[in-house]
């Protein structure tokens, strides 16, 4: 049969201080199942300490602890981690729940506390297997115990807590006011392949978070693992290592062009500003929001780039005199002034329709959503009218090279890879996690290289 306990202690002496939370009697590994149990939270579990779940596999009948061939694993159902802001109406003074609980107001924001994982999978390896003794792998020779019986040595069932299920959206902060907490228990079989291979996985995801990853980047990758069948996952892979490799393309050659600039006759200045300031407003967004580290680095380097473009733009030179810079801009001549006059006309257009619409959104968001800060009111507020109207920046080169009746003078091999993975993003905005309306505005990017690629035409 199979009995699930729960203690305070890493290490089970005896009986005493353990509760028996599960007990399946007549326990069929071939069967699987799912239950849901009330576990009682030991005051000093309650007091920011850490609860253990010990789940045996034994004789009917008998104690486990007094069978010689019980077989046990250990698993914490506590993890630490820093709780989330609690958001709030910022005129008001509201929270999402009414109220704030006492314990909540006394923990720093930056202090990790004691979490629940309300989810645990458990597995019994079923499959046959044959091998040389002296050879065993090591990765399945830790999770067997071995019993002799008579002459003959004998390996018991092969027991397996699934860690990659357990993920960061199913914790629960645990209160000092609460005695018991939901578990759900699930169990299912597992192959011998799958067991390897699973194994493998989760000392991955223990190695990043030895290398300095959060919690919450670790999570990102067990969602990879857990969330997606086998197929999908070889996508996954084969679309971000050409995402990675398109990136490295579009910044190398996008750099190496603006570092033979020297003119600026048909180029957009107050494009290139605008998707300055927007690149560094979405960077900022997907920092407040904890975004996959997948989608957060090439955004960082995107917007150190950029700021670059705007100095190279502008013509900015900068000269020390002492500790103090001075900073000059370069003339224009007379092409690069016909240039500058179509921006700003197309810029006009533009302002009658984008202010009203961003002023009234960030109206909107202040009175009716709730936000963890100002700050983060504030970046929402630009990153939501980047993602909904950033686009129409895009339109002034466009306007631009309608003028001109030339696209001669834009970088075509970066268009071309920033392209390319503008198609990648449609398919990533289906796989990473991310804000949906970073999700919208990948789609959004394609109409635009369409209309640039048409101007070329």
């Amino acid at each position: 049969q199979l009995s699930m306990y729960t203690t305070t202690r890493s290490n089970l002496g005896a009986e005493s201080n353990i509760d028996l939370v599960l007990n399946v009697k007549d326990f069929d590994i071939e069967s699987k199942f799912e239950r849901t149990v009330n576990v009682s939270v030991p005051k000093k579990t309650r007091n920011n300490g850490t609860l253990y779940a010990y789940i045996f596999l034994h004789h009917a009948g008998i104690l486990p602890w007094h069978d010689s061939k019980q077989v046990h694993i250990v698993s914490p159902l506590t993890t630490y981690m820093v709780p989330k802001p609690e958001e709030i109406n910022l005129l008001t003074g509201e929270s999402a729940t009414q109220q704030i609980e006492a314990e909540k107001q006394t923990n720093a924001l930056d202090e990790p506390v004691s979490h629940w994982r309300s989810r645990l999978t458990l597995n019994v390896m079923v499959e046959d297997f044959v091998f040389d003794g002296s050879s065993l792998p090591a990765d399945v020779h830790r999770y067997m115990k071995m019993v002799q019986l008579g002459k003959t040595v004998h390996y018991l069932p092969i027991l397996f807590i699934d860690q990659l299920s357990n993920r960061v959206k199913d914790l629960m902060v645990i209160n000092r006011s609460t005695t018991e907490l939901p578990l759900t228990v699930s169990y299912d079989k597992i192959s011998l392949g799958k067991l390897r291979f699973w194994i493998h996985m989760q000392d991955a995801v223990y190695s990043l978070q030895q290398f300095g990853f959060s919690e919450k980047d670790a999570d990102e990758v067990k969602g990879i693992f857990v969330d997606t069948n086998l197929y999908f996952l070889a996508l996954t892979f084969f679309v971000a290592a050409f995402h990675l490799l398109f990136d490295f393309l579009a910044f190398k050659n996008d750099i190496s062009f603006w570092k033979k600039k020297r003119s600026m006759i048909g180029m957009s200045t107050k494009a290139v500003l605008w998707r300055c300031f927007s690149t560094v407003v979405i960077f900022l967004f997907l920092l407040d929001e904890q975004t996959s580290l997948l989608v957060l680095i090439p955004a960082g380097i995107g917007a150190v780039i950029e700021l670059w473009k705007v100095k190279k733009a502008l013509k900015m030179t900068i000269k020390w005199q002492g500790l103090r810079p001075k900073i000059q801009f370069g003339t224009y001549n007379d092409s690069e002034k016909k240039t500058e006059e179509y921006d700003t006309q197309a810029m006009k257009y533009l302002s009658y329709l984008l202010y009203p619409l961003c002023i009234g959104g960030a109206g909107y968001s202040l009175l009716n959503v709730k936000y963890k800060s100002w700050y983060s009111w504030l970046i929402n507020s630009f990153v939501n009218g980047v993602y909904a109207f950033g686009f129409l920046f895009m339109l002034p080169q466009l306007f631009v090279n309608y003028k001109m009746k030339s696209v001669a003078h834009l970088p075509w091999k970066a268009f071309t890879y920033k392209a390319f993975n503008t198609f990648i993003d449609d398919i990533f905005a289906f796989i990473i996690t991310m804000p949906t309306s970073h999700r919208l505005a990948c789609f959004r990017d394609d109409v635009v290289f369409l209309v640039y690629l048409y101007q070329r035409w």
